[in-house]
């Protein structure tokens, strides 16, 4: 049975009104994965640090989003969504003034990764995505793809608007000015997610036994997020590949660091459709399939990369990778609401999500090291395709396993 719509807001103009606001939330706070990469050159130069040095802060502000993601997942669960929404708003305008105020490394990276990573950006992306899981029914595989395009759509837009404020006013003038703009933009967004979610007006206990069994996939609750959280690690090691070390490959090749930039706006705009399209699946055929479908999809891809290294061509795998690759993220959060209580999404895509992030900072950095070892990015394709068929076993083991989608959620 099905919950109706009349009473709770399931699927009404409310919940794709909701919809809208959470994918411009989480497109303007996005902006935090991608501000450091945009500003490094600049904040070296002017800190005279080296490199090395200068990449700190991104590493620290992935390891503040990943721990913020369940923070913040857990806190949605508790309160509802708009209590991370507006910590997330709130602390993003401070990071970003803090940080533009840095007098130093260290000072700049406490801002982006406390302030920015782990109560900013994070609080905006897997609680809004668990959220907009509880708010459709039919339809809940595109709402889910859309809430978590918000981080690809900011990485689309966010970057040459970045690029110009710097050249214009200077990397601390464009900090301050991207704090102001998120508090006045995002703040008033959040409000339209104040009403809870419907799910909680079903009482938990029956809802729960009828339609969540006690041991999907015959695994213990535990054990299957466990599972989830290795398979969203093993396919993000696989997809870090491309999307971290392309600009660097075109330097390589010749091309120039402005040819791989481009390519990567390719590859997030092209992952945006992919992203869309799955959920179109998802809606027909649920998370487990989705996920075997576009795990497979990016092996081909990635594979695309060792025959081919010509500049047209390297266009060309760019926007298969990103139109092979973009599935995989929202699957993961539409498997855990096909498998868990709903009062459990928030920290349970939160851990999945989080995981996702710990395999792009690994595979990121393990394909560079793998690339100084052997001067060649063929091995490190090789080596990405080999996590990626992990993801694709884990897959396939729950497709044979998976039980009937639950009918109430």
């Amino acid at each position: 049975m099905r919950v109706a719509a009349a009473a709770d807001g399931v699927e009404s103009a409310y919940a794709w009104w909701r919809l809208a606001a959470a994918v411009a939330i989480s497109t303007i706070g996005g902006v935090g994965l991608w501000s450091l990469v945009v500003a490094l050159p600049t904040v070296q130069q002017e800190f005279g640090i080296a490199r090395a040095d200068a990449s700190l802060p991104y590493t620290l502000t992935m390891i503040g989003f990943m721990a913020g993601g369940v923070i913040m997942g857990r806190l949605a669960d508790r309160h509802g969504v708009i209590v991370p929404a507006l910590i997330g708003t709130v602390s993003l305008a401070i990071g970003y003034v803090g940080a533009s105020f840095a007098t130093g490394l260290w000072s700049f990276a406490l801002a982006y990764a406390v302030a920015i990573g782990m109560l900013g950006s994070s609080a905006i992306f897997a609680p809004l995505v668990a959220d907009t899981s509880h708010w459709f029914d039919r339809r809940r595989g595109i709402a889910v793809a859309l809430a978590s395009s918000g981080s690809y759509f900011a990485g689309a837009l966010w970057p040459p608007v970045l690029q110009a404020m710097i050249d214009a006013w200077g990397w601390r003038q464009a900090h301050l000015a991207v704090g102001a703009f998120c508090l006045v933009t995002m703040l008033p967004l959040t409000l339209v997610l104040r009403r809870r979610s419907p799910i909680r007006d079903v009482q938990p206990g029956v809802a729960n036994a009828i339609a969540y069994p006690a041991r999907p996939f015959g695994l213990s609750p535990n054990a299957l997020q466990g599972l989830l959280m290795f398979a969203g690690f093993s396919c993000c090691v696989a997809m870090a590949m491309p999307q971290v070390h392309i600009v660097a490959h075109c330097v390589d090749l010749g091309f120039g660091a402005a040819r791989g930039a481009e390519m990567l706006s390719v590859m997030l705009a092209t992952g945006v459709v992919s992203r869309l399209a799955s959920g179109f699946i998802m809606d027909r055929v649920g998370g487990v399939a989705t996920l075997l479908l576009f795990a497979s999809l990016q092996a081909v891809a990635l594979a695309l990369f060792i025959p081919f290294d010509g500049l047209a061509s390297l266009y060309v795998v760019s926007a298969v990778f990103g139109l092979f690759q973009g599935g995989l993220v929202p699957s993961y959060a539409i498997i855990v609401r096909e498998c868990f209580p709903p009062r459990q999404a928030g920290t349970r895509v939160g851990l999945v999500l989080s995981s996702t992030l710990a395999g792009m900072a690994f595979g990121g950095w393990v394909s560079g090291a793998i690339f100084d070892a052997t001067t060649s990015y063929q091995m490190a394709v090789v080596h990405g395709i080999l996590w990626n068929l992990l993801t694709m076993a884990i897959a396939l083991w729950m497709l044979q396993r998976r039980q009937p989608r639950p009918a109430l959620a």
